[in-house]
């Protein structure tokens, strides 16, 4: 097989732009893995717990502190921002097209960015953390929609998968700014980390004004000649070549045919065959969650900190640039592999490493314990960041009808950031001492890694195999394929715009025979 990802001999045109834009575009996840890694930090900082305090005094370290209740709104405030961010991401989307919608949705993350710069206190910070979380909900619906509608087949899962790259891009950078920041005496400490956000929105927008819309927003739109010059600047080929016609023309009749089946109102989307997928594209999205990885980005240094880890910061350091590492190999494995083997490799390897951790974690309390802890806390981010971490976006981009992708996509997106707004909000109630809080500590890894294992079924009965597939072939699949394990190795065979003449030649035939039919009776 060779470790190259070839090119089909059936491909035409450079794949070059697509696949440089579809990198660039990436880079709206460092808006959303920054926003998220920085708050980790700044509630570790000496500075900005002492004026953000209330009056409460930590008992570990006997410093002012926020309380677990402040720490759970301050931190879930993002994810339940991007809850609704994520929601409207689909009329945005359809409404104002992919590439502006990108542009609008960035100038809501900035709003919130500058509350967060200005605040001196809780009330203001977490309202913008609520706004900056708006924008970011909804950003992370829309980027994998613009990436999935733009990418060659053969390497569409390695382009929408860099939306995971950027995402620990971002953890990464918001570490690195954190462990230069947290010792300074003044507002800076947290302001610097929130006001650096300004650049990643600043290079997006000017990037997404330049760049092209998608083709099949254009044909989804009636704008033809315009989507024939977006998909032959894309294939770096002139608008007449018969590649890019016959291209067009099966999106095109794949979008009408469609449409013969029925509208994609929101009722519509919950049945029949974009229901299931919309089911499984909710439930990996919430299943990626519910491995815990958040906990670590969220909480990781307060967690270290209270596990008896000196150099906590570089502790969190180091697991930020072991999962930015790791998910190399996940974009190259997502088209070698295929999406189910690489996802249940991820599943089986979260789980084991996550109740190692917690054993250990639960039964010894020594410097050794705490290192073999850090360690398989490294090996389980490994396991995600190549698999469930890009995957997951993957899977979600390639599943729907392109008259329903838009709602689809924002739905399965904000499933992600519900169950992430849940574990914001439940993990200092769950993991921390203290009254009315369940003092879990390590045990708190027996509940991921029991997920984890519930991924691994999920992934065997549920996820189908979508490698080397256009997004009009999904459906095919869909259509004919009842059960998710029969999948692997399924050979498409309808073309929509053949489909369509077989249509147009049936309903032709159809009527002639009811015209001899009237024409017989008459006569009679």
């Amino acid at each position: 097989m060779g470790f190259a990802l070839k090119r089909p001999t059936e491909a035409v045109g450079s794949a070059a732009p697509a696949i440089i834009i579809g990198l660039f575009v990436a880079f709206g996840g460092v808006l959303f893995g920054y926003d998220t890694g920085t708050i980790s930090g700044i509630l570790a900082m000496k500075k900005w717990r002492e004026m953000f305090s209330t009056g409460f005094i930590n008992e570990t370290d006997h410093l002012p502190d926020v309380t677990a209740a402040q720490s759970s709104m301050i931190v879930s405030l993002l994810s339940a921002g991007t809850f609704f961010g994520a929601l409207g991401a689909a009329p945005v989307a359809d409404r104002f097209g992919r590439r502006m919608g990108m542009v609008m949705e960035s100038f809501v993350f900035c709003f919130g960015v500058v509350l967060q710069t200005a605040a001196t206190s809780i009330p203001l910070f977490v309202a913008g953390r609520f706004f900056a979380g708006f924008g970011v909900g909804l950003l992370s619906a829309t980027i994998p929609l613009y990436q999935s509608e733009t990418a060659p087949k053969w390497i569409r899962g390695t382009i929408v998968g860099t939306y995971q790259l950027a995402i620990t891009v971002g953890l990464l950078l918001a570490a690195i700014v954190n462990n230069s920041t947290k010792d300074r005496d003044d507002t800076g400490c947290y302001r610097i980390p929130v006001a650096v956000q300004f650049a990643w929105a600043i290079i997006l927008v000017v990037g997404m004004l330049i760049l092209p819309e998608t083709p099949r927003f254009l044909i989804k739109q009636d704008r033809y000649e315009e989507a024939s010059k977006s998909l032959g600047r894309l294939r770096r080929m002139d608008v007449n070549d018969p590649a890019i016609v016959a291209e067009l023309a099966e999106i095109q009749a794949n979008h009408e045919y469609e449409l013969r089946l029925g509208s994609a109102t929101y009722l519509e989307i919950l049945r029949g065959s974009i229901g299931k997928r919309l089911a499984t594209g909710c439930a990996i999205q919430g299943l990626q969650q519910l491995t815990g990885v958040n906990f670590i980005f969220y909480y990781g240094t307060t967690f270290f900190q209270n596990s008896g880890i000196q150099n906590s910061f570089v502790i969190t350091l180091i697991t930020n640039i072991i999962n930015v590492i790791s998910t190399f190999p996940g974009l190259y494995m997502v088209e070698k592999w295929g999406r189910r083997p690489l996802l249940m490799f991820g599943a089986v390897g979260m789980c084991v490493s996550q109740l190692i951790v917690a054993i250990v974690g639960t039964a010894t309390d020594s410097d050794i314990s705490n290192k073999v802890l850090i360690a398989f806390v490294c090996v389980y981010i490994f396991f995600f960041a190549c698999s469930w971490g890009p995957v997951a976006w993957v899977v979600t981009g390639e599943l729907f009808p392109l008259k329903a992708r838009a709602k689809c996509l924002s739905i399965t997106t904000a499933t992600n950031w519900l169950l992430n707004w849940a574990i914001a909000y439940a993990t200092p109630y769950m993991v921390n001492s203290g009254p009315g809080n369940a003092n879990l500590q390590s045990k708190v890894f027996f509940i991921w890694g029991g997920f984890c294992f519930v991924c691994a079924v999920f992934v065997y009965t549920c996820i189908y195999e979508t490698k080397g597939l256009s997004l009009e072939q999904v459906d095919e699949l869909y259509a004919k394929i009842p059960r998710a394990w029969k999948s692997v190795g399924w050979v498409p065979s309808v073309n929509f715009t053949e489909q369509l003449e077989i249509d147009a030649n049936e309903k032709k035939a159809e009527i002639a025979t009811h015209h001899e039919s009237v024409e017989t009776k008459a006569e009679a």
